[in-house]
């Protein structure tokens, strides 16, 4: 064991160093890697169709090749997943992360050996170094580690392509030194039937040693709630007293701590968060006790930003990392090592810190309501749902906001449908709550709200327990990366969860 800690340590050395390096040289990381990417494609069919081999700039770069969307690239993914290779990427392509779709229709994002292993395996193990350098005395070595990953099966397209889940396919990939350590066995993780699925994890990994965690929280709590049902407990510490990390991500974790403090009460439970999505791996929490993340810069992925008021013109400007500005709010731009070229994610960042460059996620592009021109983000309600609940005591474990139009008698509002894992004591002082705070972080709301004319208070709905678990199991969207919608400008996926409500 001395030897592996020698070695272990000399790793963790070994790769703070390489971080120190594109934290003092960033510009020049991001143009090198720009320049790699375009001269490994240079001889694919996307690359001869847009010159890459007379690319010597970032705005030759920019001349050339046109932003895009699913929708653009789409036809061409479609041609890989039927066997068709050296199109985007000059590696063959066979693996492909299926989206959650829980919105729209599903995207296949495809992922190469070389994203496999220079952007997701190497942030996972970016996120354990950065760990155990900030915590020197850390034994989370010794145990085992409980991925909680997605439901689905690896599912061909052809002879020679596969799709399912991202975590489904990293874990399927993983080498065999990583494998020893992780819980569940493969057979339980790869699990179809979400609920069948936790029940056997629940109970296979309540007799292992598991010092960490990593999971979406939404998910993780189910399955965490179930193994203290199973050991007639209410703290996880006397399943797991090695218990010290959780690695989280996917949605905000403000309105779900609570819920971990509550079954994890102790003051060295550390939680750090991750950014990382089927396209790629993007940002780690470096800092202890931090809602911040640094923007990984040489994972094979290069950036652009679009400022958020040019994302819906039709040929927005970007600008790459050396002109971006600090908490201004950019819809981010991805460039990757599986083929993704100028690649409009979807996602939502504000800068926190150029030196090193740091960030939050604020959202996305699609999630949003301006049904009357008050413009909130879902930054806006996270942080509002979490304000109220500090005044009131409450804790939310799911919720979803959707205009409610204005008529000839009524002003229009919104409507919170949320079901809480605590309810306030007093629901107007929560939706009072939710409405100051909203006030005081958007200008156009505040603008909408003046003597309720065009926006009345906000309605909370109390939905009832698995309200939402139900609408995803309806959907068949249970565990992974599966999420609840929070912000839509129309009625349609709160009208669905309504139905239900009332059968």
């Amino acid at each position: 064991m001395e030897i592996i800690n020698s070695v272990f340590s000399w790793l963790i050395k070994k790769r703070i160093h390489q971080m120190e390096l594109f934290i003092k040289y960033p510009i020049d990381v991001q143009n090198e890697l720009l320049q790699k990417l375009i001269y490994d494609a240079r001889f694919t069919e996307f690359g001869k169709q847009h010159h890459f081999s007379t690319i010597s700039t970032y705005q030759e770069y920019k001349n050339s090749v046109p932003l895009q969307d699913y929708n653009d690239i789409e036809k061409t993914i479609v041609r890989i997943k039927q066997g068709e290779q050296n199109i985007l990427w000059h590696s063959d392509l066979k693996w492909f992360a299926k989206s959650s779709g829980t919105i729209g229709k599903s995207k296949f994002i495809p992922v190469s050996k070389e994203s496999l292993e220079n952007c997701h395996y190497k942030g996972g193990k970016d996120l354990l170094a950065i760990y155990h350098q900030n915590h020197p005395q850390s034994k989370l070595i010794l145990g085992k580690t409980l991925v909680v990953g997605g439901s689905s099966q690896l599912n061909p397209f052809s002879e020679s392509s596969y799709y399912g889940d991202l975590s489904a396919i990293i874990m399927k990939n993983f080498p065999f030194w990583v494998e020893q350590r992780r819980v569940p066995e493969m057979e339980i993780a790869l699990m179809e039937n979400w609920e069948e699925k936790i029940e056997k994890m629940a109970n296979s990994t309540s007799q292992e040693d598991v010092s960490n965690i990593s999971g979406v929280p939404s998910w993780t709590l189910v399955l965490l709630k179930r193994i203290l049902e199973i050991n007639n407990t209410t703290n996880l510490l006397d399943v797991w007293p090695n218990l010290e990390l959780y690695m989280h991500g996917g949605v905000n974790f403000a309105p779900y701590k609570k819920q971990f403090e509550d079954i994890i009460p102790s003051s060295k439970m550390n939680y750090y968060e991750s950014y990382n999505a089927s396209e790629g791996f993007f940002g780690i929490q470096d800092q202890h006790n931090s809602n911040e993340m640094l923007l990984m810069l040489d994972y094979g992925i290069f950036y652009e930003f679009i400022a958020i008021e040019d994302a819906q013109k039709e040929q927005p400007t970007t600008v790459s990392l050396e002109n971006v500005m600090l908490y201004k709010n950019y819809e981010m731009v991805i460039t990757t090592n599986a083929g993704l070229w100028r690649y409009r994610l979807g996602d939502t960042i504000e800068f926190t810190s150029i030196h090193p460059f740091r960030f939050k996620i604020t959202g996305r592009t699609k999630q949003f309501i301006n049904a009357f021109g008050e413009e909130l983000m879902i930054h806006n309600a996270e942080i509002a749902i979490t304000e109220a609940c500090n005044k009131t005591q409450a804790i939310v474990k799911d919720y979803t906001v959707a205009p409610l139009f204005l008529n000839s008698t009524n002003s229009g509002r919104h409507q919170w449908l949320i079901e809480f894992e605590k309810k306030p004591a007093d629901i107007t002082i929560f939706e009072y709550m939710l409405d100051e705070t909203l006030k005081k972080l958007n200008s156009d709301y505040e603008a909408k709200r003046f003597n309720g004319m065009i926006l009345a208070m906000p309605e909370v709905i109390i939905a009832q327990e698995n309200t939402f678990y139900n609408w995803l199991k309806q959907k068949n969207k249970l565990g992974g990366q599966h999420k609840v919608p929070r912000l839509t400008n129309n009625r349609k996926i709160i009208d669905e969860i309504l139905m239900l409500l009332t059968r």
